[in-house]
């Protein structure tokens, strides 16, 4: 090889070398994060929870009875958080996110030319678009598809949603007609119940007042009269019988008496 061919030869290698060294020191001092997911997380304001003592948050009506008073042109001023991701025009091209025109209606998962998360076009095979479907979506966009791509943190307001989805309609050639309010059931009067008949209280017998059972009065035992003691006649003892004199029996060794 002739000197001439070493010194082009050594100058292209040096300025290659000194290429890829001013690069990889590039990269060290000017240190780029990729982000996980393509686009941007849009800051949305919570609001505050409803207070405690009003029974939590109000019931949400559903988007058929929203979308009776939504505005349009309030639901495109919405989309201007969108803009950076989306397009709303005819073109319907791919930015960091699908075209959205002619969304409503549509399956999901299926705009030509997007790559989709795995989630969507599994959620695409059981679902459409729908009115109802969009406004789930747009309120939590990872509860609705876990696992989808989308970065969108969700649009909390009920009236805000009715409105960007009421827009999102108008982006077709033949708008999917507005789905029906179910009609709330009438309230049944109450049926009358057939005044009680009030039944005249019973007039209580008067208690017979048992008169009072005179007392007997007690017997007064008349106190016996305590025989009063015989007494006893003194037995009078009898006399001692006087005994007949024994006339005497005349001796009759004795003189005769004289006679008068």
């Amino acid at each position: 090889m002739s000197l001439e061919f070493n010194k082009v030869a050594g100058a292209g290698l040096g300025a290659l070398v000194f290429a890829m060294g001013i690069g990889f020191v590039a990269d060290l001092i000017f240190a780029v994060e990729h982000p996980e997911q393509p686009g941007f997380v849009v800051a949305v304001a919570e609001e505050a929870p409803a207070d405690a003592a009003g029974g939590g948050e109000p019931e949400v009506e559903s988007i058929a009875v929203r979308l009776a008073s939504a505005d349009a042109a309030a639901g495109e001023g919405l989309t201007r958080a969108c803009a950076a991701c989306h397009v709303f025009v005819s073109s319907n091209e791919n930015k960091v996110g699908p075209g959205l025109y002619g969304i409503v209606g549509k399956t999901p998962g299926t705009h030509e030319g997007f790559s989709y998360s795995p989630a969507l076009v599994e959620y695409g095979q059981s679902h459409a678009w729908t009115y109802e479907q969009l406004d789930a979506f747009l309120a939590a966009p990872k509860a609705v598809v876990p696992g989808t791509k989308m970065a969108y943190a969700g649009m909390r307001k009920p009236e805000d949603r009715a409105n960007l989805v009421a827009f999102l309609r108008t982006l077709s050639d033949n708008p999917e007609p507005l789905p029906v309010a179910d009609a709330a059931p009438a309230e049944e009067a109450p049926a009358e119940e057939p005044a009680a008949v009030e039944e005249a209280p019973a007039e209580e017998a008067a208690p017979v007042e048992a008169a009072p059972a005179e007392e007997t009065a007690p017997v007064e035992e008349a106190p016996v009269e305590e025989a009063a003691p015989v007494e006893e006649a003194p037995v009078e003892e009898a006399a001692p019988e006087v005994q007949a004199p024994e006339e005497a029996i005349p001796d009759p060794a004795a003189p005769p008496a004289p006679a008068q």
